[in-house]
C-alpha cells in the first residue's frame, strides 16, 4: 500500500484531534477515513490511531487494510466479530481524549452502526472533533432530499451529534468505473439536494480524475486514493476499464 498524500492541502489536525465518518453504507467512508489516517501519519508530530467500527457488513471495511496500515505506522484498532453477534472494541474514549494523538474513527453504515458512538457523544460534540457524514449520491438513500433527511435523523438520533457540528462531505463515484462526468453529476446533484439546507464542506473524487474535475467546479475537492478494492473490482494493469 503506497501512502497517500492527497490531504495535505487541508493542513489537517490544526485545531483538531478526532476525526469521525457516519454515512449510509457505500457512501465511502471507510476509504475517506484510510485517506485521513495516512495523511495525518505524514504530517507527523502525533501518533495516529484508527478505528473500524463496522459491525454492520462482511465487506468494505477498514480492517481489510488493517495489517498494510499498521505496518506503515497507523496504530489500528478494531474488535473481530463472531457470526453476526455485536462487539465493542475497547480505548475509544481514553484515545479520544488523549491530546498526544490524532484519532480517526470509521463507522458502520447509518443509523444501526451510528449506535456504537452514541456513548461517546460528549466527546464527539467538542471543539476538538470533526464529525463528518458522507454521501454518495448514486447511493439508494442520497438519491433525494427525503431519503437523506430520513437516513441523517435516524443517524444524529442514534449517535447523539449534535446537527450544528456536524459537516457533510460529498462522494460521488462508482468506484473504478467512475467517469468525469459521473463526478461532475453527482456534485450538482448534491448541491441542488442539500446545499439549500446545509452547505458541504467539499466533495471527494477519485484520484486519478482528479485534474480532469477540478477546473470544472468551484466546490473544494479532495482527491482519494481507493485502497479497499477486490479480486474482482480491481483495475486492470494497462488501466483500461
Amino acid at each position: 500500500m503506497e501512502k497517500s498524500s492527497s490531504l495535505r492541502p487541508l493542513r489537517l489536525g490544526e485545531q483538531t484531534k478526532n476525526f469521525v465518518f457516519l454515512g449510509e453504507a457505500g457512501s465511502g467512508k471507510s476509504e475517506i477515513a484510510i485517506n485521513f489516517a495516512l495523511s495525518l501519519h505524514q504530517q507527523g508530530g502525533k501518533e495516529v490511531h484508527l478505528f473500524d467500527l463496522d459491525m454492520t457488513k462482511p465487506l468494505f471495511r477498514s480492517r481489510d487494510q488493517g495489517e498494510a496500515l499498521a505496518a506503515m505506522g497507523i496504530r489500528f484498532h478494531c474488535e473481530q466479530q463472531f457470526m453476526d453477534a455485536p462487539t465493542v472494541t475497547g480505548g475509544v474514549t481514553r484515545l479520544l481524549r488523549e491530546e498526544r494523538c490524532y484519532t480517526v474513527l470509521d463507522v458502520g453504515g447509518d443509523y444501526i452502526g451510528a449506535r456504537s458512538i452514541g456513548g461517546y457523544a460528549p466527546l464527539l460534540n467538542d471543539s476538538r472533533t470533526a464529525v463528518y457524514y458522507v454521501m454518495n449520491p448514486f447511493r439508494p438513500w442520497s438519491m433525494t432530499i427525503d431519503h437523506i433527511d430520513r437516513v441523517l435523523g435516524e443517524t444524529l438520533g442514534v449517535s447523539h451529534v449534535q446537527l450544528d457540528h456536524l459537516k457533510l462531505i460529498g462522494n460521488p463515484n462508482l468506484g473504478i468505473h467512475t467517469t468525469r462526468e459521473d463526478v461532475l453529476d453527482g456534485i450538482r446533484t448534491l448541491t441542488e439536494l442539500v446545499a439549500p439546507y446545509k452547505p458541504l464542506d467539499f466533495f471527494c473524487v477519485w484520484e486519478p480524475l482528479y485534474e480532469q474535475v477540478k477546473g470544472a467546479v468551484s466546490a473544494p475537492l479532495l482527491p482519494i486514493r481507493l485502497y479497499l478494492t477486490y479480486p474482482w473490482n480491481r483495475m486492470p494493469e494497462d488501466g483500461s476499464y
